[in-house]
């Protein structure tokens, strides 16, 4: 059960890892030609994605979430929707293409108009593996609503739900939010699951500053409604939902087995508990899955132990306050940076990611797939963010 890197050109990034029954990738892929149009630059992504697929001996169906960053989603996403679908029916005419999440948060690295972060699970025995799509009910009429789904995957004992871009209807955001919860609930239950098997959630606003509060209040309005105790890592930026209907969307992951698998809350003496002032989430959940341990570690920031912003107005002490804080939560589960598999680091202002990236890499922070996109975050004086994952082989779990 080892886990190893391979980095490649910074165009294609992937990281592999063998677990008890599958072996699983965190890949990203970035355009060849960032000044091309935007429909080259898609097909130069998904040929690229496709490649490293069957280099792995994986397909579509391997794929359990793929998150497509845009730089403009009502001016672009059309036209990368599309070339995804041609590309993917050339390729394989009998796979089902996996769901897929979307957001407006444009990337930083060559000024793409996308970056496409995608997670692999293929099994070593089919027998005991298997995966169906889910179909939400709409909220309403509107595009995104129509196209809500999630991937269900079984491995051995164990079921996972990976859901696409959840909406709610509402006059307001507090509305929004709340009914886009008890959307994800609706889906859930489609999947055999409720909201107390989601380990791991991604909060997605248009206008953060505006509706940050209205997000907290009906998030926990909805988490006393459900009973919900063991809070689910998080992430909470600005990101543009692709319909103009809605303001928020959600996207959710969740775990259910028989027994109950072991999920146990991550801290650090770095950082109080965000419930403490109004924002229900972890920090982070280490989970027992089938195939491995996951360290879920949330949106992360130069927050200290009192939850108050330290290192105002200065971007290098923020991004390495951050990176303590996560090598801090890794620490306290007996891992490291260099257990990372996954990443995505959030930039509030687009002309500090050259300085961010230069951190990152005398840090060693930059060993691992990562989307760096534009990202305005739940504080305003906030300047940078990183949620990343962590996978350890299963015998390492600790007692």
């Amino acid at each position: 059960m080892e886990s190893l890197i391979q980095m490649s050109e910074e165009l294609a990034l992937v990281h592999r890892f063998s677990g008890r029954l599958a072996n699983e990738l965190s890949i990203i892929c970035r355009p060849e030609n960032p000044f091309a149009p935007v429909s080259q630059q898609a097909e130069s992504v998904f040929k690229k994605l496709d490649g490293i697929l069957a280099a792995h001996a994986a397909s579509n169906q391997h794929v359990v979430r793929e998150t497509i960053f845009v730089r403009d989603i009502q001016q672009n996403l059309p036209a990368i929707l599309e070339l995804r679908s041609q590309l993917g029916i050339a390729s394989d005419p009998t796979a089902v293409a996996p769901p897929v999440s979307f957001i407006q948060q444009a990337p930083l690295i060559d000024g793409n108009s996308l970056e496409v972060s995608v997670q692999v699970l293929a099994p070593r025995d089919g027998n005991r593996w298997s995966v169906r799509d889910v179909w939400a009910e709409p909220a309403c009429t509107c595009a995104g609503c129509s196209n809500t789904q999630a991937r269900l995957v079984h491995l051995g004992d164990q079921s996972s739900l990976h859901a696409t871009n959840v909406y709610g209807i509402g006059r307001d955001t507090y509305e929004q939010t709340l009914n886009m919860f008890h959307a994800a609930e609706r889906l859930l239950q489609q999947g055999g699951m409720n909201f107390g098997d989601v380990v791991r959630v991604w909060i997605y606003m248009r206008d953060i500053d505006r509706d940050y509060a209205d997000l907290n209040k009906a998030r926990r309005v909805f988490f006393q409604q459900l009973g919900i105790d063991l809070r689910p890592a998080s992430t909470c930026v600005q990101g543009s939902p692709m319909p103009l209907e809605h303001d928020v969307t959600l996207t959710i992951e969740a775990i259910r087995s028989s027994p109950r698998p072991r999920i146990q809350r991550m801290s650090t003496p770095k950082l109080n508990e965000a419930w403490t002032y109004g924002a229900d989430f972890s920090r982070g959940l280490r989970i027992s899955e089938a195939n491995k341990v996951v360290l879920h570690i949330s949106g992360t920031a130069s927050l200290d132990e009192a939850g108050q912003t330290v290192h105002v107005g200065e971007l290098e002490a923020q991004a390495h306050r951050m990176i303590d804080n996560i090598e801090s939560l890794l620490a306290n589960q007996g891992a490291s940076l260099a257990d990372i598999a996954s990443g995505v680091a959030y930039v509030k202002h687009a002309d500090h990611v050259s300085v961010l990236r230069t951190i990152f890499h005398q840090r060693g922070f930059d060993r691992f797939p990562c989307a760096v996109v534009h990202g305005p975050l739940c504080r305003p004086e906030l300047l940078c963010e990183t949620e990343v994952v962590a996978w350890l082989p299963a015998e390492t779990e600790q007692s």
